[in-house]
């Protein structure tokens, strides 16, 4: 069996959840070529990678024949990024693929190749689901990655980024925290999350 990527959805970082769950190897993470490697030669067809994916952007094949029709559907797809963020801001996560762990951050967000907005929450900062944004309608940024980090009211962390509010989204490149936007917004300040969001990104 063989593993496929949708590049045109995925966004090709080295923190992938799919690297991350991948115990042979398949997927690794090409230092030269800055890109997800693939090596089928390895693959045990245990499906942990499709299912991490938060925006399914893996695939798995069967057979060389359904290979081919993955193949040929992702050459048709004409979606991209942007298209997939299916979370949704403030609310109970939805996919697994899209919750970092503490621990991680460093490796997730320091040290990763994008721009990266973590949402920070901690169990009682969830908001309802039904009030909540879609993370496609505020995350616009075609270079851009998102993710949420649980920090289980970690101190050391609030005070290093001097929050006060939960939820709170953090924006990072190249190591360093460039904005910052705390506390919840349901459907109704959408506008205004999206334009304090344009305004960190300019």
């Amino acid at each position: 069996m063989s593993v496929l990527i949708n590049f045109k959805i995925c966004d090709n970082a080295k923190e992938c959840g799919g690297i991350e769950v991948c115990k042979t190897g398949a997927l690794s993470w090409d230092t030269k070529k800055k890109t997800i490697k693939i090596d089928n030669s390895k693959c045990i067809s245990c499906g942990r990678c499709v299912k991490m994916c938060p925006v399914q952007a893996i695939f798995m094949a069967k057979n060389d024949k359904e290979y081919k029709q993955i193949k040929k559907e992702i050459a048709k797809d004409k979606r991209k990024i942007s298209d997939l963020f299916i979370d949704k801001y403030g609310a109970q996560p939805l996919h697994p693929g899209f919750i970092y762990k503490l621990k991680n951050f460093k490796a997730n967000v320091i040290e990763a190749t994008k721009i990266v907005m973590v949402e920070i929450y901690n169990d009682s900062s969830i908001q309802c689901l039904l009030r909540s944004i879609p993370l496609k309608e505020i995350v616009s940024h075609k270079n851009m990655k998102f993710c949420k980090i649980n920090i289980h009211n970690d101190k050391k962390f609030l005070e290093r980024y001097k929050i006060k509010k939960l939820p709170s989204l953090l924006f990072f490149t190249e190591g360093k925290i460039f904005g910052k936007i705390e506390g919840y917004y349901d459907i109704d300040k959408k506008k205004e999350l999206q334009v304090k969001i344009q305004k960190i990104l300019k």
